[in-house]
């Protein structure tokens, strides 16, 4: 700061000004004159600022230490440019008339490049991809029956990303990434396909217990088969050993008949 002249009976007064913002030198003359004033702005990493003067713009600031000739000058937005996710839900109906909620993220950044049109060209871009999710929803999920869109989630995400990247463009954004966190429907349909789930359940439960039933049978049938079977080689074994045993004993008995005769002679 300048020494004020002694000859001019300190006319001239220094102010030092200190606000959340910035940082204000001003000096005023005697007549209450403003001979200059500045603004100290400082703007964090992955963010712009616009700087307008007296409403009309004058440019970007980018991420550093910066001097606006204040009031002259001000800052009238920061603009984040760091990856937002915007949560979206939409309520629709399928194929099949069965009314579904979609859960919709949307991950998106303003391009540095392009930080005019995503300040001046849209009032509420949230608002904005909004519309532009539901047209795309109310779209593509109507021409798939309920089991199609849970098995197209990729198919519906896909379709979002592509009509938000083309549009979003001309305001500034990039979109990242869109997905399908959530499709779910109705409750009383949600009830009902867990009925024909469970009913479904049991009656393969049921099948299943039926097959076990007829495997144990046949194989109780089976064993009792080869049990009879291996029992009829035991008594014809049994039997044949009785045989031999008699024929045995009448040729000793014929044999002893005929030795009594002989001597009997």
């Amino acid at each position: 700061l300048e020494q004020p002249n002694s000859s001019n009976n300190l006319d001239e007064t220094r102010h030092l000004l200190f606000t959340p913002a910035s940082l204000v030198y001003s000096n005023i003359e005697q007549r209450n004159t403003m001979t200059s004033l500045f603004c100290v702005e400082c703007i964090r990493t992955k963010e712009v600022a616009v700087v307008e003067n007296f409403g009309d713009y004058s440019g970007m600031l980018d991420p550093g230490f910066h001097c606006i000739a204040w009031p002259f000058q001000n800052v009238a937005a920061r603009l984040s440019l760091r990856i937002q996710q915007l949560d979206i839900r939409c309520e629709t109906k399928t194929k099949d008339n069965v009314f579904v909620a979609v859960g919709v993220a949307v991950q998106y950044r303003v391009l540095h490049e392009a930080a005019y049109d995503a300040h001046y060209r849209l009032t509420d871009p949230h608002q904005q991809i909004r519309s532009y999710v539901f047209d795309v929803v109310r779209s593509t999920v109507p021409k798939m029956d309920l089991d199609e869109s849970f098995i197209n989630k990729n198919q519906i995400a896909g379709s979002i990303r592509q009509q938000l990247a083309q549009d979003m463009s001309n305001y500034g954004y990039e979109i990242m990434s869109s997905l399908v966190t959530d499709l779910s429907p109705d409750a009383g349909v949600k009830r009902s396909m867990n009925e024909i789930n469970a009913s479904k359940r049991l009656k393969e439960a049921a099948s299943h217990q039926a097959d076990a039933d007829k495997v144990k049978q046949v194989k109780a049938a089976e064993a009792e088969a080869e049990a009879r079977y291996l029992s009829g080689v035991g008594v014809a074994r049994q039997r044949t050993a009785i045989v031999s045993g008699l024929k045995g004993s009448i040729a000793e008995f014929e044999q002893q008949g005929e030795g009594r005769s002989e001597r009997g002679r």
